[in-house]
């Protein structure tokens, strides 16, 4: 299990590296790099199925720890891959917004033809739509951008306290009914969590869908 454990947390670090790289790729590039991290991702999520059999393997005095240790892995893991699709959903909501900008400076405006002209105040209703939904992707983004940063807190935070809470067991010998009710609660928390972050990619997928 040390070596799969290793191995795997190697892999997080990599692709954590590599996440840095998606702001500074070009356009033609970045959908190439976004499914290389999505291949690697799914290599990890696939060793830690494995990792946690082999937690609920281990020796009674061993099992405890080891799925702390995997359950760190996993909250890790699900970090990267939501920060992974707030990256695509921004890049689509800006390419849509490229197209949008390029269909309107293509149209050709005339004064003769009535079948192909467009009327200055639908075009100037248009052009302010397009600018709050520029503004609104922009506050949401920004919102996304605090959510992250504070999710990365909380992540920190947690990973202390579930050492201090390993630390604490061993030098009380904590029962395991205590430290299933611990390990219980973490998961409670890790739900919400995901839940949040979706919740943030499906109103930021509704605000491009139905204001840009």
């Amino acid at each position: 299990m040390e070596t799969l454990y290793h191995q795997t947390n190697k892999q997080i670090h990599e692709v954590q590296s590599q996440m840095g790289r998606l702001e500074m790729t070009d356009r033609q590039s970045v959908h190439l790099l976004e499914n290389e991290l999505q291949a690697r991702i799914d290599q990890i999520f696939s060793h830690l199925e494995r990792l946690e059999i082999l937690a609920s393997k281990e020796p009674p005095s061993r099992r405890q720890n080891a799925k702390l240790r995997v359950d760190q892995l996993k909250y890790d893991v699900q970090h990267l891959q939501t920060a992974l699709r707030n990256f695509q959903h921004r890049r689509y909501a800006h390419e849509a917004q490229e197209r949008e900008r390029e269909e309107l400076m293509s149209r050709t405006f005339t004064t003769n033809d009535a079948d192909t002209s467009i009327p200055i105040d639908e075009t100037l209703q248009l052009n302010t739509n397009l600018h709050n939904a520029h503004r609104g992707m922009d506050d949401l983004i920004g919102s996304g951008s605090s959510i992250l940063n504070g999710l990365r807190d909380q992540r920190s935070t947690l990973k202390g306290t579930h050492k201090k809470m390993l630390d604490v067991a061993n030098m009380l010998g904590l029962s395991n009914t205590v430290m299933r009710l611990i390990e219980k609660r973490a998961s409670q928390d890790k739900f919400i969590m995901v839940g949040g972050m979706l919740l943030t990619c499906v109103v930021m997928f509704l605000v491009v869908k139905y204001l840009a």
